[in-house]
């Protein structure tokens, strides 16, 4: 960023594009309108494009003016945010984790990955489900510390991420009790028999499934498809079909969901990766995760 680029300029111009005008945003902010329009201007010399234009009797913003309101809502959102946070880490009390959970990853092995930094006295955990891209796009932004998901980041020299591998598990599959005898008789061929319940294509573990069922020339009986891996467990358990899932996880399928086991698929393997951002000054709970999670064995601790 230029030294001439001042953030206030920035701000003045970020409250004209909010308020829709330099006469409400002089209002808003009690300055004479003279002085917020030649700070927009000012902006508009440091970035050397036009912000806004005339139109008719509206002012409205070019395309570059989108942009910049694009990015000033980043900044000063995050800006907003600065007090709380100081104060929070001047207190000693409050160590915070923002993470991003892909909807492709198996919901209930997020908690036995994080299981190394749970014991933090003041822990403030914050979780947030979405899609794969959109996560990563978060994380370049620095509003998340970590994603969790269950392939590791593409490349992408914009993002400058890297990712580790926490743990794999092979994956076996699981039936309701009505399903569990038709299901475990002549395996894996009753899957062209029994209802089966699929993740969507969104979850990495699909395309391995997918291979593995194509190789074993089994046509499955497909009841259901769902980006949700909870929702998925939870069609199961209501005796809607077979689904597949880390063997892992099996023992908690059972407890929870009175799910049993009726086979394997050991040459498909689900994949629970760390994605962050590497840098000098690393989070010291995302320190301490990769350290627990070196050479991809966390679930089997």
């Amino acid at each position: 960023m230029s030294q001439s680029f001042n953030y206030r300029h920035l701000f003045y111009f970020w409250v004209v594009a909010k308020e829709g005008g330099i006469a409400r945003a002089a209002e808003r902010l009690d300055m004479a309108v003279q002085t917020i329009s030649a700070q927009v201007r000012e902006l508009e010399k440091s970035l050397g494009v036009a912000l806004l234009r005339n139109e008719g009797r509206s002012l409205v913003l070019t395309d570059a003016g989108v942009a910049a309101l694009h990015e000033a809502d980043h900044i000063f959102a995050l800006g907003e945010q600065l007090p709380h946070r100081v104060r929070e880490a001047a207190s000693g009390q409050t160590v915070r984790l923002n993470l991003g959970i892909s909807d492709g990853i198996a919901k209930l092995a997020v908690h036995r990955l994080l299981t190394p930094v749970l014991d933090e006295p003041h822990l403030r955990l914050l979780c947030h489900e979405g899609e794969f891209q959109p996560l990563l796009a978060e994380l370049a932004l620095h509003k998340l510390d970590a994603v969790l998901a269950d392939s590791p980041a593409p490349p992408n020299p914009a993002l400058k991420t890297t990712s580790q591998l926490l743990g794999t598990s092979p994956v076996a599959w699981y039936a309701p009790p009505e399903w569990a005898e038709a299901a475990a008789h002549a395996f894996p061929r009753s899957l062209a028999v029994v209802p089966v319940l699929l993740p969507t294509g969104h979850a990495a573990m699909r395309a391995r499934i997918d291979h593995w069922l194509e190789r074993e020339r089994i046509r499955p009986r497909v009841a259901g498809e769902f980006e949700d891996s909870a929702l998925l467990s939870t069609f199961a358990a209501t005796g809607m079909g077979v689904m597949p899932a880390p063997v892992s996880l099996g023992g908690h399928l059972g407890r929870t969901h009175g799910l049993v086991q009726v086979g394997t698929s050991p040459d498909v393997q689900e994949q629970f990766h760390l994605i962050y951002n590497a840098r000098k000054v690393m989070h010291p709970l995302l320190t301490r995760l990769l350290a627990a999670g070196q050479g991809g064995t966390l679930l089997n601790q």
